[in-house]
């Protein structure tokens, strides 16, 4: 048995709208989560960029850590260049994203911030930055991808 005479049947894709963009969308009931609707994986990137900011962030511990200082844009053009452009987790590309990687510090500036004996220049080393896309770039925030792997990835 098929569609409506299945005895599980539950209507069939409802007509939604994305939450960034408002494009209609079509999704069965059992593929719309708590976190709402996208279109595309880039509405449900900028939804989360917008969404996961300050308190909201599942690393905010108050406050901001301010400027990255003047090493940061030098040591990050050098972790792009050694990572040649392309995301070291999932292997994406600067021409498949359409902009650059982004740089992640794999020990976090925090950690170098709340420490009395260091700086924020001091997370700027390359050792400790890797670029990823977007996407990878928001698990590893999220500790979906363990340091390990990270550090693994650019040794």
């Amino acid at each position: 048995m098929r569609g409506k005479k299945h005895p599980r049947w539950n209507g069939g894709k409802l007509d939604l709208q994305c939450e960034t963009c408002n494009a209609p969308v079509k999704r069965y009931p059992s593929n719309v989560g708590e976190h709402g609707v996208f279109c595309s994986d880039k509405c449900r990137g900028d939804w989360i960029a917008e969404t996961y900011v300050g308190e909201d962030h599942p690393h905010w511990k108050g406050g901001t850590i301010g400027s990255y200082g003047s090493s940061w844009t030098r040591v990050r053009r050098r972790a792009l260049e050694r990572d040649d452009y392309t995301c070291q987790h999932c292997g994406a590309t600067a021409e498949e994203l359409g902009r650059n990687p982004d740089v992640h510090h794999i020990v976090p500036v925090r950690a170098f911030v709340e420490t009395p004996v260091t700086t924020v220049e001091d997370a700027h080393y390359l050792e400790n930055l890797i670029s990823l896309c977007g996407s990878c770039h928001r698990k590893a925030e999220f500790g979906a991808i363990d340091r390990t792997v990270l550090s693994s990835a650019i040794a």
